[in-house]
């Protein structure tokens, strides 16, 4: 049974209590969600591929603050880049944390 499986058990029939390292991941998931520089940057990297950059310019936010915010995002792997030449482009790395930020746009859509 895949870890995905197992996950999916324990959720749905509710005897099982999460282990630490899925308290952590989740933990830090809503911690990188909870963080509005972040979810800006999220925002934009959900519809396409930018450099640090561009999305400094975009968002109208320092390089060093953007350059700070990937790197907590690279580091839970929210966020992925790829090298051209001396410029690093960022992309997003996992389509789970990404549906849920587009549905708690939706969300608040709705409030």
């Amino acid at each position: 049974m895949s870890e995905e499986q197992k996950y999916k058990e324990a959720f749905n029939d509710g005897t099982q209590d999460l282990d630490e390292e899925t308290l952590f991941v989740v933990s830090q998931t809503f911690k990188a969600l909870s963080d509005p520089t972040r979810i800006r940057i999220l925002h934009l990297l959900c519809k396409g591929e930018h450099s640090v950059n561009d999305i400094a310019e975009i968002l109208n936010l320092s390089q060093s603050s953007v350059s700070h915010q990937l790197r907590f995002l690279k580091n839970l792997r929210l966020v992925k880049f790829r090298r051209a030449g001396t410029t690093l482009y960022y992309s997003e790395d996992d389509d789970h944390v990404m549906n849920l930020l587009e549905k708690a746009i939706e969300h608040a859509a709705h409030l």
